[in-house]
């Protein structure tokens, strides 16, 4: 099914069940809040997205503790997870997603290679991040994550 039919979906259950998102994109660059806003009805559920690119705009704008930053790197399931539930709770919606990786094809390292993503999801009940490793160029990077974004709200149950 088309992608923009199946964020079409997302958007009419969340509205029916007045569920509303917010999301923290960084290596997307505000990817996956475009995809979505490009469905009429969006603002029934998407609350914003906060492009938060660099490890300055995770701390200032999405209340990242930068001390996460320098242990464990802006790439990682600890910065990710303080991602989703931070943009969730600063919102005050039901479903935060963080978003962090490697787009490359410069920036890997390997420990973190390029293709590097985590995505992570928070909910009041509980906030999980996802590793993947997409091998790719940057757009269809991007629309990778998006896939599994995506495939996490079709499968939510809330």
């Amino acid at each position: 099914m088309d992608v923009l039919k199946r964020i079409e979906k997302i958007i009419k259950n969340f509205t029916e069940k007045s569920i509303h998102i917010a999301i923290a994109e960084s290596c997307t660059g505000g990817y996956i809040s475009n995809m979505i806003t490009n469905v009429s009805g969006a603002s029934n559920i998407f609350e914003r997205g906060i492009v938060c690119y660099s490890n300055r705009a995770k701390i200032d704008s999405v209340n990242v503790n930068p001390k996460t930053i320098v242990e464990y790197g802006a790439v990682s399931k600890e910065v990710v997870k303080q991602l989703a539930n931070n943009i969730r709770v600063l919102s005050n919606v039901d479903i935060g997603i963080g978003i962090s990786g490697i787009a490359g094809p410069t920036g890997g390292t390997p420990e973190k290679p390029v293709g590097l993503v985590f995505i992570g999801f928070s909910t009041e009940k509980e906030t999980i991040v996802k590793k993947y490793r997409f091998e790719t160029e940057r757009i269809t990077f991007k629309q990778n994550v998006l896939e599994k974004v995506i495939q996490f709200l079709e499968n939510l149950n809330l």
